[in-house]
């Protein structure tokens, strides 16, 4: 199978998710992911960059979000960059814990664990990125 990549950059403005979810719907479909496998996909890839947009980059829309995509065999690999100065990923607290079951946020990371075979956070000089790993 031939390796695909896709690519996407927006301004740091949550009103681009839109666009996100419409770039994951049409990437997904071009190289074959299931149609079960696709909402959860669009979730984890607009959750990621949300983080992306808010924690990361503090709703600056001079700043950018980077979103590559990219597969090898079985496996699509999709990394969310944001220019933010990065965070630490055991400090996001458990959302499922009772104590936090009724928050806002922090079920982000969750859900991407849920519906991702793999999620890593690599901590760049200029910026953080969050990969995504899902085989189909």
């Amino acid at each position: 199978m031939p390796h695909k990549k896709f690519s996407l950059e927006i301004e740091s403005d949550p009103n681009n998710l839109l666009t996100v979810e419409e770039f994951v719907n049409y990437f997904a479909r071009e190289i074959g992911i299931k149609e079960e496998k696709i909402s959860g996909l669009i979730l984890s890839v607009t959750e990621a960059t949300t983080n992306a947009i808010i924690h990361g980059n503090k709703k600056n829309t001079g700043k950018k979000v980077k979103i590559d995509v990219s597969t090898e065999g079985h496996t699509l690999k999709i990394t969310v960059k944001d220019e933010g100065i990065g965070f630490d990923p055991s400090l996001i607290p458990d959302p499922t814990k009772p104590e936090n079951l009724l928050k806002d946020s922090g079920r982000g990371l969750y859900l991407m664990k849920v519906y991702m075979d793999d999620i890593k956070f690599n901590i760049t000089p200029d910026g953080t990125e969050t990969i995504l790993v899902l085989n189909y």
